[in-house]
Formats: structure tokens, sequence, C-alpha cells
């Protein structure tokens, strides 16, 4: 995690595994962060493993043929519990509205943007989530 001691950019993690909205990635570099962009949760869980962001960027996929959980974010969010700090900002379609509570019940979301996702609604986020 970065601190405000130190001159270590801070981290970013987007995952982006259905997309259907604007490459963000210039805006958050031009917010000062080092960017990494996946495909899919499981090279997010990779990627967790060699380094823990201070933001996860992720959209939520109502998946309604999982045994034992509801979307693509369960194990992600279950693992984040032992990195408290780390905020999860989700993109979220508004027919899963109320789904998607019901994982915000569970898991600390930091922010929640319904599509179409505004570039400027995630700049508010991410400028209060560096605050």
């Amino acid at each position: 995690m970065t601190t405000a001691h130190t001159a270590e950019p801070p981290r970013l993690l987007a995952i982006v595994e259905l997309g259907g909205y604007p490459n963000l990635t210039p805006l958050y570099r031009s917010l000062g962060f080092e960017v990494e962009v996946v495909g899919s949760q499981r090279r997010a869980q990779a990627a967790l493993k060699r380094q823990i962001p201070d933001i996860i960027v992720a959209e939520y996929n109502f998946q309604s043929d999982f045994r034992d959980r509801t979307s693509n974010l369960e194990t992600l969010m279950a693992g984040l519990q032992r990195h408290p700090r780390v905020k999860v900002i989700c993109f979220y379609q508004t027919e899963h509205q109320q789904k998607f509570a019901g994982l915000a019940e569970r898991f600390p979301i930091f922010a929640a943007i319904p599509f179409p996702v505004d570039a400027q609604q995630v700049e508010l986020a991410l400028r209060r989530a560096l605050a």
C-alpha cells in the first residue's frame, strides 16, 4: 500500500472481463495510477499474488449457473478480506442491481457505478478513494 510518505504511485488493478465501456486506462494513468489490466478473475488472482493494489476496478457479472456463488466477484472479494485497505470500485448492470446489493451487503464495495459507465463518475470515485 502506498502512503503519503512514499514517492510510489498508487496501484490500480483493472479487471475487464466483458467490457462494454470505454477504455479507462488513460483516465487511471492521468490520475497518477500505476495500472495493471487483466481479462479474467483467474488472472486477477495471479496479479494479487504478485502485488496487492490500492484500488481494484471490476465488473459485477451475475451468473445464475454458479453452484456456490452468484457472480464473478465472490472469490475475489473473499480473498480481499485479508487486505481491508484495498478499495473496490464495481461496475454493474442495473437489471442485476438487487443481486449486486446482496454482494455489497456481504463485502465492502467502495463505489458502485451502473452501466452505462460514465468516465466522470469513475474519476470522482477514484479521487475520493485517493483522498
